[in-house]
């Protein structure tokens, strides 16, 4: 029977309990009503713990006996993250922008050597390489009569590739006329775009900052949302997802950094067109894990191929040994097993996100993913019943007695 001390402090522990999950509940609330405009705090936060390392590095410096003070930390890195940037702009931009021309005017060359009679020229070895292997399609306009295709086939089918061509300009030719008004809208709503990109970065590296700061404030602030008894719990909950977030994160960023390095290396060895374009799409889309980089690959390959078959199968054989070096010497280095996700929940998260988000929810699925993860794995520990300790022997308080000896003869 409980002890009237006991029952007032069981109501006392469950009114607190009451009243936190009142409090969490809320939070919950305003986070899904205010859900469109989570999404740049969500980026901030991010980026505020991918520069944490960086900033607590900084801070232990000692100048005249002080340390470097969060803010100074924050702004050093903030200077080399624009320098960089700057540098990049003045470097790679324009070298982009001329591959960018001379992908137009491959272009524009390709689409004026399509003439009928090279279309037609292209439809007859067609249908002589296809009928050589019984398959009776007519693409060219001298039809299946012309081909040698075996009297004894049953069925035919024909396509007129230039006709077919021709109908494809006419109706782009057509929607440009239509949109050719539309100019103005586009280019302001592409201004518009690029404005609001600018803000929303500047925005979340302000709000990065704050978090930075006051990233021990805030975590003492929510540590008081927490019951004492639960305390033990949460310390060991956070460490867990701060080994698999830092995992997701830290160390998908600087896989992402290595894997472009290594491929516009390849790019630039074997002498693959468009190298830098390439390899900075490679870069920003390894951001995205297994997805990113198979549709990073496809563009290189492509390319390569239009140079010759071997030079495209030496890409493909150097983007399989960046893969191969990621896969089993970057990742345990870098991410380290306790933050590893099975493919399986990475490529559904992957989908769940793109589905919800599109392409941000695509890049905001795989830490979320490792959150829940994290989280999951806790609770399915905490419910395992705890281990069985062995018995262990008593000691005795009596002292030992010696075996009888045989009485000397």
């Amino acid at each position: 029977m409980l002890q009237p001390h006991d029952a007032s402090a069981l109501a006392e522990r469950r009114k607190r309990l009451v009243i936190l999950a009142c409090l969490w509940a809320a939070i919950a609330a305003v986070l899904f009503l205010f859900h469109s405009v989570v999404l740049p705090f969500a980026g901030a936060a991010l980026i505020a713990y991918l520069v944490q390392p960086l900033v607590a590095r900084i801070t232990r410096v000692r100048l005249a006996g002080r340390g470097v003070p969060h803010w100074v930390a924050i702004l050093l890195i903030y200077a080399v993250f624009f320098v960089g940037l700057y540098l990049f702009f003045i470097a790679l931009v324009p070298q982009l922008y001329r591959e960018l021309l001379r992908i137009s005017r491959d272009g524009l060359a390709f689409a004026n050597t399509l003439t009928p009679e090279y279309l037609q020229s292209l439809a007859r070895r067609a249908e002589d390489w296809l009928s050589g292997y019984g398959i009776p399609i007519a693409l060219s306009n001298r039809g299946v009569e012309g081909t040698d295709v075996p009297p004894s086939s049953s069925f035919s089918f024909a396509v007129d590739l230039a006709q077919l061509l021709k109908d494809t300009v006419a109706r782009l030719s057509v929607l440009v006329r239509e949109n050719l008004g539309n100019i103005v809208g586009v280019s302001r709503s592409i201004i518009a775009g690029v404005l609001a990109t600018v803000f929303g970065l500047f925005f979340m590296l302000m709000v990065a900052a704050f978090f930075s700061i006051d990233a021990q404030a805030i975590r003492r602030y929510f540590g008081t949302l927490i019951p004492p008894e639960y305390a033990s719990d949460a310390r060991v909950l956070l460490g867990r997802i701060d080994r698999s977030l830092s995992g997701v994160v830290r160390g998908q960023v600087t896989i992402c950094v290595v894997n472009g390095t290594l491929t516009a290396i390849g790019l630039l060895v074997f002498g693959v067109r468009f190298a830098f374009l390439l390899a900075t799409i490679a870069t920003f889309l390894s951001l995205i894990p297994i997805f990113g980089t198979i549709i990073s690959s496809v563009p290189i390959v492509l390319i390569a191929l239009t140079d010759g078959f071997q030079k495209g199968l030496i890409m493909l054989a150097w983007i399989c040994g960046i893969h191969a070096l990621e896969a089993y010497f970057l990742n345990p280095k870098i991410m380290g097993q306790a933050a590893r996700i099975h493919p399986v929940i990475v490529a559904f998260s992957l989908i769940a996100g793109e589905r919800l988000y599109g392409l941000v929810g695509a890049l905001f699925a795989v830490p979320i993913a490792a959150i829940f993860v994290a989280c999951f794995d806790f609770a399915r520990l905490k419910a395992q019943p705890a281990p069985a300790e062995p018995p262990t022997a008593l000691p005795s308080s009596s002292p030992a007695v010696e075996p009888a000896r045989p009485p000397a003869p």
